[in-house]
């Protein structure tokens, strides 16, 4: 579970989890394509941080091609179920 104090001493720009997952109601519903999408969850420059994943309807990207170019997730549903975070560290997530 990702806290506060585990993102403070991280890396800016520090790609601290990474994974596959289907576009599908079962994985994170982005457009109901049942392709598999990469995702990455980067910190950010403040003690901020941000999920990233493939546009199902493009060719898929490497891992930092998904940091760089990703479409970002705003869903907390889909947030907590990538990256399990305590209240501290959820507040810290960037829009």
């Amino acid at each position: 579970m990702l806290t506060l104090k585990e993102l403070k001493e991280m890396e800016p720009d520090t790609i601290f989890a990474q994974g596959e997952i289907k576009d599908s109601p079962a994985g994170i519903n982005m457009a109901g394509t049942g392709k598999v999408m990469k995702w990455v969850a980067v910190r950010g420059g403040i003690e901020d941080w941000a999920i990233y994943c493939d546009n199902p309807f493009q060719p898929q990207l490497s891992y930092e091609g998904v940091r760089d170019y990703g479409d970002k997730l705003k869903m907390e549903e889909h947030i907590k179920k990538l990256v399990p975070c305590d209240d501290e560290a959820f507040k810290m997530y960037r829009y």
